[in-house]
């Protein structure tokens, strides 16, 4: 598969060179040249497949000129041990659970696919490279598990002061070996920027083998259309039209799941659900794009002024407004419309929810009763609640059950080295500091 700059058209390059490269010299994105459709021979019969083997099929389908069928099974087959499965929640509304991996957030899914298919590549060539990765929540948590002890890659996560939960920190800053968290004083928009800036640094360049986790690159895109495939094959027994709604801070979720709709998963619209981070939505009623610096809410891990996905996200409509708004729908919630979704879900159907998540249910309901259609709907939970326990014990006003897997991160030291948004101070950690 051949990938284009999206700013340059006739800047391109191989899987291999997009997924390492990350970002394009001319600072744009990747994106597929040409989108393949899966087989209908498949879909007829999704229902009756597991998740890897649509994983599998869905890989096969994008990359199998450059990665034979034998070892993309391979790549899946390390990837995933865990499902992404549907719960109802109303007649009509499901769940769609994203938080069953390692760090419990939809990030394992990317984050896993990308290191298999890293590492695949890295014992070919021989390299050594350096993972960079912004994180406002679950990403960092995510890149570290998915990368921790894989030979030939060391990571560094930056991540905002004071603006991730307890929870979400202590997996960025616990792990040690491969993987240094940098706790940057200051917003993810400026985590973000300094990632960015550091691939366009010539110097740098020259003295690493650079790559990025953020959903900027290529390979953690296409696994998270995985879970689209997936949960149309969970619901197509119902045989009513399938929406989306889903929570977006960075818009790579979304983007996944309009590339799995070009691909030919029946989708009959998407909700681009957000906080106040509203940029996006505001775009969708407007048709005028305008980011703003990044508004701090409940929903942390969307906390995102600037989506850099946002021109992916145009790119599959040929950046063509009419049919952007034709098939995807913005909504915005404040953090009391927020807690009020999830003590209503949690009344209703004995269901606990994150914050993204209840920002995505409510997007759904919003929808429903504009339109007054009748469709299946699908809210995705990209975070397991007890990574926000303070937040949702407050809301409900009783206790939540902790898994082992999180609450043993609590009792370790994190280890974290604190700077400046500054990209000189950056840069000289990269070349200085940081083994």
């Amino acid at each position: 598969m051949i990938f284009y700059s999206t700013k340059t058209a006739d800047l391109k390059a191989s899987l291999e060179e997009a997924i390492f490269n990350s970002l394009p010299p001319d600072n744009g994105l990747y994106m597929p040249e040409s989108i393949p459709a899966i087989s209908k021979e498949f879909m007829d019969d999704i229902e009756n497949k597991s998740f890897k083997e649509i994983a599998i099929e869905v890989t096969a389908t994008l990359l199998g000129s450059e990665i034979t069928r034998s070892e993309i099974e391979s790549i899946i087959d390390r990837a995933y041990d865990f499902e992404a499965p549907v719960v109802k929640i109303t007649p009509n509304d499901y769940v769609l659970e994203l938080f069953h991996g390692p760090s419990m957030a939809f990030k394992d899914f990317g984050a896993r696919f990308m290191a298999a298919i890293m590492s695949y590549f890295l014992q070919r060539s021989n390299k050594e490279i350096r993972i960079l990765v912004a994180t406002s929540g679950d990403t960092g948590g995510a890149v570290a598990q998915g990368f921790y002890k894989v030979p030939g890659i060391s990571v560094t996560i930056l991540y905002p002061s004071g603006k991730v939960s307890d929870i979400q920190e202590k997996q960025l800053t616990t792990l040690g070996h491969n993987v240094t968290a940098l706790e940057v004083e200051g917003t993810f928009d400026d985590c973000q920027r300094l990632v960015k800036e550091a691939f366009l640094d010539a110097e740098l360049s020259e003295k690493y083998n650079l790559a990025s986790a953020n959903s900027i690159n290529i390979a953690r895109l296409i696994p998270q259309s995985f879970y689209y495939f997936a949960a149309y094959a969970q619901l197509k027994k119902l045989g009513k039209p399938l929406v989306f709604s889903v929570p977006s801070g960075n818009f790579g979720n979304l983007s996944a799941g309009v590339l799995a709709y070009r691909m030919g998963l029946p989708v009959e619209h998407f909700i681009a659900a957000t906080n106040a981070n509203n940029a996006v939505p505001r775009y969708l009623t407007s048709g005028t794009y305008e980011p703003l610096p990044s508004i701090e809410t409940i929903s942390n891990a969307m906390d995102v002024g600037s989506p850099s996905n946002f021109v992916r996200l145009t790119r599959f409509f040929n950046d063509d407004w009419n049919a952007i708004n034709e098939k995807v729908s913005g909504a915005f919630y404040n953090d009391e419309q927020t807690q009020k979704a999830m003590r209503e879900v949690f009344g209703n159907a004995n269901y606990v929810m994150c914050p993204h998540t209840a920002v995505a249910y409510r997007g759904l309901q919003d929808y429903r009763k504009k339109t007054g259609s009748d469709f299946t709907g699908v809210f995705l939970s990209t975070a397991h609640p007890a990574k926000f326990i303070d937040l949702v014990e407050e809301t409900l006003g009783k206790s939540i059950e902790v898994p082992e897997r999180l609450k043993s991160l609590l009792d370790i030291e994190k280890v974290s080295i604190k700077m400046k948004p500054e990209f000189s101070e950056f840069k000289s950690l990269l070349m200085n500091a940081l083994k």
